[in-house]
């Protein structure tokens, strides 16, 4: 739903702003309202065009409400709908429309943690994958607070334990998933392969081979078979990964 061509050409899809006009994020960039049912069908037109063009599955990123800017200057087209309501009234509606295609949802990390729809974002963990076949919670260490608890682990510094960030990220979600009836999607997660320089220095570390194959590790110490890795550069080292003979 973070889609500023759209938005910016059809402003009535558009998240409002309390003060008029369209809202905008903290980079300027407005977004889709989520709950206005009337953009969904050019979303989905674009995962069919994509699935002609030869693509085997369609991820939906920013399958979510924004998160930052102000937050109470949002004006939305809800008839008391719950946020995460909306966002999973829209993966069914895909799966409707896209029936033998493989979906998949990216997701905060943090909800891997937080019960409900803490963050206020329409991430609900328990509701989302119920009619995907993957969620990709991005586990990034970096993107988790100084001091977060995590499956009952308290890391001061994220960034500097991705081993136990990720597994522990990955093992309570596991945890709350298995208690879902006919719960659809399997775990996918993103793993960071970037380093965290916007951080303070002191705050964050390199990201290489090691940091990388550490987090490796642990989505399989999790019971977990399959990963993406993430860098904004697309800059892999290599010998972080195991070679295909």
């Amino acid at each position: 739903f973070k889609d500023p061509v759209l938005s910016s050409k059809k402003p009535d899809l558009a998240v409002k702003n309390i003060n008029g006009g369209i809202w905008k994020d903290n980079f300027g960039k407005p977004w889709l309202d989520p709950y206005n049912r009337d953009s969904w069908q050019y979303l989905i037109d674009i995962a069919k065009e994509a699935v002609q063009k030869g693509f085997d599955e369609i991820q939906f990123d920013y399958i979510r409400f924004p998160n930052d800017g102000d937050k109470k200057a949002m004006v939305f087209s809800s008839n008391n709908e719950q946020k995460y309501e909306a966002v999973n009234a829209f993966l069914a509606y895909a799966r409707q429309e896209l029936p033998n295609v493989r979906l998949s949802a990216d997701v905060f990390g943090i909800i891997c943690e937080s019960p409900e729809d803490t963050e206020d974002i329409g991430q609900y963990l328990e509701l989302i994958g119920k009619d995907i076949e993957y969620i990709s919670p991005m586990v990034y260490p970096s993107h988790y607070a100084f001091g977060q608890t995590v499956n009952n682990v308290t890391f001061a510094k994220p960034d500097f334990e991705p081993y136990a960030v990720v597994y522990n990220s990955l093992v309570k979600a596991k945890n709350r998933i298995s208690q879902v009836e006919n719960y659809k999607a399997d775990i996918r997660p993103y793993l960071q392969g970037f380093t965290a320089s916007y951080l303070r220095q002191g705050n964050y570390q390199t990201y290489g081979a090691k940091q990388i194959r550490e987090q490796i590790q642990a989505v399989y110490d999790a019971g977990l078979t399959e990963w993406i890795i993430w860098d904004p550069s697309c800059n892999y080292p290599d010998d972080a990964f195991e070679k295909i003979e």
